[in-house]
């Protein structure tokens, strides 16, 4: 663990200097729990956002501060993920002997990595930062959030409640901590710089600064999903389950699609599964008022993000299309890149519409948008024939390939697959990250391996180099 900064501190150094004070004291308390002890702590920080009256006020603080979002589908987002996940540590070993291989002669021993630096965005002032404190818990850590300045009054009132159920179980309150307001770069990057953990979960520039921090970090990488969409898919249900999860919270989470390639066998008639879902294509001709009023500097407007399609309409003069109050607007797009910004994410109920020769030509045109934004983080696939899920996971750099599914449930976890729960989605070296895993509980551990003799196991040579020799030699 780091050890506390030297004299001489700067203002920031010296406001972060005394909060990893706290939380290093609190840990060390907690670092004493056994296991009951820790699990308490989990149901503790659970129960302070899941209680209904807590979880609608944490909702309705979260859209009104940061105007992204709705808020019947926060208090879902906060009761799910959050249930999920404890659902996923309910009797998991985290303190102690967590582990033993007899036959291997291995004992692995959960320890705390100490201070950690939760960096949440705005999209998810609520359950970003929950999911994060809790899985900390779980492993005897102390932690200290630094919330989106927009999700600050939201992040502090989540901690109020859960430092009020840690008084209930008689744990510090410093456990759980927050960056003051108001909450700069500067601060953050030097609560990264004291802490033992980085976790950073939101814009590229944050895990940027994490990972050169000097401190250890997960980061996450950028979010730009694609489905495919090929000719053995069951159409309705395909494009109820894409609009379900491109409208959710209208589009706030990274694992809501940004594209979807339709095989051309079937596009005109996706299409149409589409519209009947309340979707509206937007006509060529208003495809350019739509892409400035979206980026009307070359960056991806604070006007449409996490706002509904109807909003978005209106914003971009669309009538016509907002009088309809469409659920989402489709964008017919056949380039990628920067040039073509409807290619790369958009945090909004607008869907790009590619059309593809085939299956295969269909995963080209995913690995051309991976290659603009969001490589490694994930593809959703709606098939009959569930055998390409396992090309898709082959051939394109993604870290889930998820089929059938509502993608920006699934991808997180869902109580009907077995990814974690979690709002945190590695994306590997394919999206400059060290992990490609759902980030769970076991990224907040340290782990002490005891080994011990076991009998010898030397193989021959030829058990080695016997098929090498057999095919050339031993020269």
């Amino acid at each position: 663990m780091n050890e506390l900064i030297s004299p001489g501190l700067t203002p920031a150094a010296r406001s972060i200097d005394e909060l990893v004070a706290r939380a290093r004291a609190a840990q060390r308390i907690a670092n004493d729990y056994d296991q009951e002890r820790v699990d308490e702590l989990v149901a503790a920080a659970g129960w302070a956002i899941i209680e209904p009256a807590r979880n609608r006020e944490l909702a309705e603080l979260a859209v009104a501060d940061t105007g992204i979002g709705n808020v019947d589908d926060k208090i879902r987002k906060n009761h799910r993920k959050t249930f999920g996940l404890l659902r996923d540590l309910n009797g998991a070993r985290s303190v102690g002997v967590i582990s033993e291989d007899a036959a291997r002669g291995l004992i692995e021993i959960a320890r705390p990595v100490g201070v950690v630096a939760a960096i949440t965005p705005s999209t998810n002032p609520g359950a970003t930062p929950a999911n994060k404190i809790i899985n900390a818990l779980k492993g005897r850590n102390a932690v200290i959030v630094a919330p989106s300045p927009k999700g600050w009054t939201t992040c502090a009132r989540l901690i109020e409640f859960i430092h009020q159920q840690l008084d209930r179980i008689v744990a510090p309150r410093d456990l759980v901590q927050m960056l003051p307001e108001p909450v700069t770069k500067e601060l953050t990057l030097e609560l990264m710089r004291q802490a033992d953990l980085v976790v950073a979960t939101g814009s590229q520039a944050n895990v940027r600064a994490a990972y050169a921090s000097g401190t250890p970090a997960f980061g996450v990488g950028a979010g730009n999903v694609a489905a495919i969409v090929d000719e053995t898919a069951d159409l309705a249900t395909a494009a109820e389950k894409i609009l379900r999860s491109k409208t959710f919270d209208n589009a706030t989470s990274c694992s809501s699609e940004n594209s979807v390639v339709l095989v051309d066998a079937i596009y005109t008639a996706a299409i149409n599964a589409f519209k009947t879902h309340g979707a509206v294509l937007v006509a060529p001709e208003d495809k350019p008022r739509l892409q400035q009023t979206m980026w009307p500097d070359g960056k991806l407007s604070s006007q449409v993000i996490g706002q509904s399609a109807t909003t978005i309409a209106e914003r971009a003069g669309l009538t016509a299309i907002a009088r309809l109050q469409p659920r989402a607007l489709l964008v017919e797009e056949a380039n990628t890149g920067a040039q073509h910004p409807f290619s790369g994410e958009k945090l909004s109920p607008v869907l790009t519409v590619y059309r593809a020769r085939d299956f295969d030509d269909a995963m080209q045109i995913v690995k051309r948008i991976y290659a603009f934004i969001g490589a490694g983080h994930s593809v959703g696939l709606h098939t009959a024939r569930n055998e390409r899920a396992l090309v898709l996971g082959q051939q394109l750099p993604v870290s889930r390939v998820i089929v059938n599914q509502v993608h920006c449930v699934a991808t997180g976890g869902s109580f009907d697959n077995g990814l974690p729960f979690s709002l945190s989605m590695g994306c590997g070296t394919w999206g400059r990250n060290n992990f490609s895993d759902n980030m769970n509980y076991r990224h907040y551990l340290n782990i002490t391996r005891v080994s011990t003799t076991i009998p010898e196991d030397v193989p021959e040579e030829a058990d080695i180099f016997g098929d090498y020799f057999a095919r050339y030699g031993r020269a």
